[in-house]
């Protein structure tokens, strides 16, 4: 089993990598070391195993863990939650309002990405674990959830990647949680210089004026850190939100054109990549880097939401 230590952001949050996809700095989950000791973001079930080693390396018992939050019930990011659960008796499940149901009965959430994934579904995924709806808190737009004297989480609904989605503001970093809906921080070109961050559309609820409305509430929140689902922290959010507002215009602009002619998602992901590696070469990162193991299975994901959205528009 690949694992490595717990990266410690500060005095109080870690973030335990799930090696996703078997593939290191893909996703994480953020442990906070409060009274009630919180996780965000537990991840898929095959990354379970990791998060339950990073919290045992982090001098904590799992009896202990007090809430697990996820931003949005898409599996990469909640489908272990049920499998992490079992081991943690005294925790509960924090969920937006629209994902409760799918992690109560996640049958039609399962159906979903398997359609996506395929046969290459059960590897990444599996099991996926029912929550007793006793165990499972929802938290509306505004709302707050005290985990410490001093630290009360707040959320927001921010959909965009998904209606299912919300942001947790943390008022003691002034940072805030944002699963998919700021986009993906790339670790592996940020190690070597180059920042990177890139918009994250994945079927079947993208919506692209929803996201910027999204990151409208970013902006006004004026936060010193945003910490991705995908993957860690960075302390210059307002320089990697208009980052990834630019890549959504190229990624919108290139759709377009793609859907006009007729091409499918295959062909989009591909026009979509090939503008990413023009944008990279510029910054010295080669054809053959390592990244594109990652950003070919995201452009994939990215331009079935794409199309997905513009048939639902040209359709209305």
């Amino acid at each position: 089993m690949q694992t490595k230590n717990p990266i410690r952001l500060d005095q109080r949050i870690h973030l335990i990598d799930g090696f996703d996809f078997e593939i290191p700095n893909r996703t994480g989950a953020y442990v906070l070391d409060e009274e009630q000791l919180t996780i965000i973001e537990p991840g898929p079930s095959p990354s379970i195993k990791h998060i339950k080693k990073g919290i045992e390396q982090l001098g904590f018992s799992l009896e202990v863990v007090k809430y697990i939050i996820v931003t949005h019930v898409h599996l990469d990011h909640a489908g272990g939650a049920g499998l992490l659960l079992k081991s943690c008796p005294n925790a509960k499940i924090v969920v937006h309002p629209r994902g409760k149901r799918h992690l109560a009965d996640p049958r039609k959430l399962a159906a979903g990405a398997r359609a996506v994934y395929g046969d290459s579904f059960s590897d990444l995924y599996d099991p996926i674990v029912p929550i007793p709806e006793e165990r499972l808190i929802t938290k509306e737009d505004g709302d707050m959830l005290e985990i410490g004297e001093d630290c009360k989480l707040q959320f927001f609904n921010t959909p965009g990647h998904a209606k299912h989605h919300f942001s947790i503001y943390d008022p003691v970093s002034n940072g805030l949680f944002t699963g998919d809906t700021a986009g993906v921080r790339y670790q592996l070109l940020i190690d070597q210089g180059v920042s990177f961050f890139l918009p994250s559309t994945s079927p079947n609820q993208f919506d692209p004026n929803e996201l910027r409305h999204s990151w409208g509430r970013f902006h006004d929140l004026q936060v010193d850190r945003i910490y991705y689902g995908h993957f860690g922290m960075t302390d210059q959010p307002k320089a990697a939100l208009q980052q990834v507002s630019r890549w959504l215009d190229v990624f919108m602009d290139i759709a377009e054109k793609a859907y006009t002619e007729g091409l499918g998602y295959d062909k989009l992901a591909e026009r979509l990549l090939t503008a990413i590696k023009v944008d990279l070469r510029a910054k010295g990162i080669p054809d053959d880097h390592e990244i594109y193991v990652i950003l070919n299975v995201d452009m994939q994901i990215c331009a079935l939401g794409m199309v997905d959205y513009l048939q639902k528009r040209k359709e209305e």
